[in-house]
């Protein structure tokens, strides 16, 4: 059946082309049609044309030169610097030699792209090699280094991968689309864990797989891929959000399990998505409670991810179709738009969200071309949810941090390393920078400064205000010498024993990692301040402490110690990266067009209940917020 329509395919690529386009082959590849041609001048003279075709088709089109008419190595890195201007700061070039891409690694990509793409073209022209334009991030990236070892390492076994997809991508649907529903399998009147099974008649796509870090046991740390509904072998595809654990942590089970498919996400959330795995295994490792996965597993898991940018369309299966937009969460995180059937019906994913602008990121996309079914996170979707304005927490976290170092203090921040880090670290280097509190260090301790060094390789997925300050005035917030990478235990012990200073430290519940060690050490002097600025999950360190809890026992040197809690605790809700009440409720009064069906998860049971029936009541829209192992017919 696929075979069928990639002759059809071709037949109509060919009729449509100029004579002199010299197709030697079309082949499917994952979601793209690829036609390899022996004239590389048709894809830099022809755009227009191509875009044409592609809408026509309703496909993804990309063009690559024959091998035969490739310029060999030397030579095109000669060509390409001879193109590409010095401006550009060309850091590496490499070649793969399976999909006949030249991978340039540049500070300033752009000048590598052009004015509308067309230095690139000249590339393609001149050596027939189709260039791959990578950021050189200020920061080195030990993380982004390996990923693209990976892929450029594994790029035969991917092509295959591609390939094999393409096939089942493409073939025709087998049965009408008259239904679809959706499978509770994690994170639903709960945080932690989330995963959803989404079912039509021709297809099967889990919506994230992710951990409860906070578990005290399996039977509550992992979604229920023993549900009836779920077959690793009918997998279609599986679409991660974005890469906090909750929502990506069990992936690699699902490699070790058996899948061979696709893992669709961001780039951004391709890269953390795999820094926090990794960190995930090695602190297993050393708690000794191995996961039931290994880095291999993370590895195969990279390979088989297919990165989209936001807005772009894709078939992910005979009869869906995704695109993902901002959700304004964290950095890359995404709202899974998927088109069902020839529009029998379109389901939409937010994942976490924040449907307001931070200094970090812009707000949630709330705009959409048709939304039958939205499924939202209700975190802090009870009535009482309302948090304090995104400047007021600023000041109120600058008051706490004044009076902290004035007596001496040290202020210890327990921070998830991804998103609330990096916010917080633009807003302590502009306070800084402008005087309005004393500059002291500001130690950066655990996975931040991978994850910043990983902020600094997207900054096109970052908000307007702060790409303007690092495109157009050259002032990079997350390079400031006021930070410090805090790289081994010696350090650690000489900013706890040295002056008033400012630590962000992961993890951020206090469920291990280096905050728990800062924890024991500052918390019986009352000069020192602990301020949370991110959601404690229930069972966690963090809650009990947030919750008013003056003695806790913890481990040290082999043995359970009671430590006294005399410092300061502060909790500042307005740095959360969800959305408060209010502005959940004002989102699904925006949402354009406005939904038949809400169904509401992520948040504790009586919160996704309290909003579920807010939106009802309001909006007059049918609503629900199921159980886990619950099956919801959306259509």
């Amino acid at each position: 059946m696929a075979s069928e329509t990639l002759d059809n395919i071709k037949k109509t690529i060919i009729k449509k082309l100029p004579k002199d386009a010299q197709v030697a082959k079309v082949e499917f590849e994952g979601p793209e049609v690829v036609i390899y041609t022996k004239n590389p001048e048709m894809i830099s003279e022809n755009s227009d044309l191509i875009r044409n075709v592609a809408k026509d088709l309703r496909k993804r089109i990309i063009i690559k030169s024959d091998k035969s008419v490739l310029l060999d190595n030397e030579k095109t890195i000669d060509k390409i610097h001879e193109i590409v201007p010095d401006g550009a700061e060309i850091t590496n070039i490499t070649f793969d030699d399976v999909t006949y891409e030249v991978i340039i690694e540049a500070k300033k990509p752009g000048l590598v792209i052009g004015k509308y793409g067309v230095t690139s073209r000249i590339i393609v022209k001149h050596t027939g090699w189709a260039p791959k334009i990578l950021r050189t991030p200020p920061i080195n990236s030990e993380i982004i280094g390996k990923i693209r070892n990976t892929i450029k390492n594994s790029s035969k076994e991917r092509k295959q991968m591609l390939q094999r997809l393409g096939q089942q991508i493409h073939q025709e649907a087998r049965f009408e689309n008259d239904w679809a529903r959706v499978t509770s399998m994690g994170g639903f009147k709960e945080v932690g864990r989330s995963s959803m099974l989404l079912q039509t008649p021709n297809s099967r796509v889990l919506l994230d797989c992710g951990v409860n870090v906070a578990a005290n046991d399996n039977k509550t740390a992992f979604p229920y891929l023993n549900a009836p509904e779920f077959s690793i072998e009918e997998l279609d595809a599986v679409i991660i959000s974005h890469a906090h654990l909750d929502h990506c942590g069990f992936v690699p089970y699902l490699f070790h399990y058996g899948y061979d498919g696709p893992v669709y996400c961001t780039t951004p959330t391709r890269d953390l998505m795999t820094l926090l795995q990794l960190d995930h295994i090695d602190i297993a490792h050393r708690e000794d409670n191995p996961l039931p996965f290994t880095q291999k597993h993370v590895q195969h898991c990279i390979k088989n991810t297919i990165t989209l940018d936001y807005g772009e369309v894709t078939d992910i299966s005979p009869d869906i179709r995704l695109t993902l937009h901002n959700a304004g969460h964290i950095l890359g995180s995404a709202m899974s738009h998927m088109h069902i059937g020839d529009g029998q019906h379109n389901l939409i994913y937010t994942g976490d969200f924040k449907y307001e602008r931070s200094r970090l990121l812009e707000p949630a996309t709330y705009r959409f071309p048709r939304s039958e079914t939205v499924i939202m996170e209700s975190t802090y979707g009870g009535r009482e949810d309302i948090q304090p304005s995104r400047n007021s927490a600023e000041k109120e976290m600058m008051k706490t941090i004044y009076k902290t170092l004035k007596r001496g203090g040290k202020v210890l921040v327990p921070v998830f390393a991804v998103g609330r880090a990096q916010e917080l670290m633009v807003v302590l280097e502009e306070y800084m920078r402008h005087g309005m509190i004393d500059e002291v260090p500001i130690y950066i301790d655990g996975m931040i400064w991978e994850a910043t060094a990983i902020h600094t390789a997207r900054p096109e997925y970052l908000s307007k205000d702060l790409r303007d300050q690092i495109f157009h005035m050259g002032r990079n917030p997350f390079v400031a010498d006021v930070f410090k990478n805090v790289k081994n235990m010696d350090y650690r012990k000489d900013i706890v024993e040295g002056e008033p200073a400012i630590i962000l430290s992961t993890s951020g519940m206090l469920t291990g990692g280096n905050s728990v060690e800062y924890f024991k050490w500052l918390c019986e002097d009352e000069r020192n301040t602990l301020i949370f600025v991110g959601y404690q999950s229930e069972g966690s360190l963090g809650r009990r402490i947030q919750n008013g809890r003056k003695e806790v026992l913890l481990e040290e040197d082999g043995k359970t110690k009671v430590f006294n809690v005399k410092m300061e605790i502060k909790t500042l809700n307005g740095f959360s990266g969800h959305s408060n009440r209010r502005q959940l409720m004002d989102y699904v009064k925006r949402l354009n067009p406005r939904p038949d069906k809400v169904i509401t998860c992520h948040g504790d049971p009586y919160k996704t209940v309290d909003l579920a029936s807010s939106i009802h009541r309001s909006y007059k829209i049918e609503t629900k917020s199921p159980l886990n192992l619950e099956c919801t017919r959306i259509q």
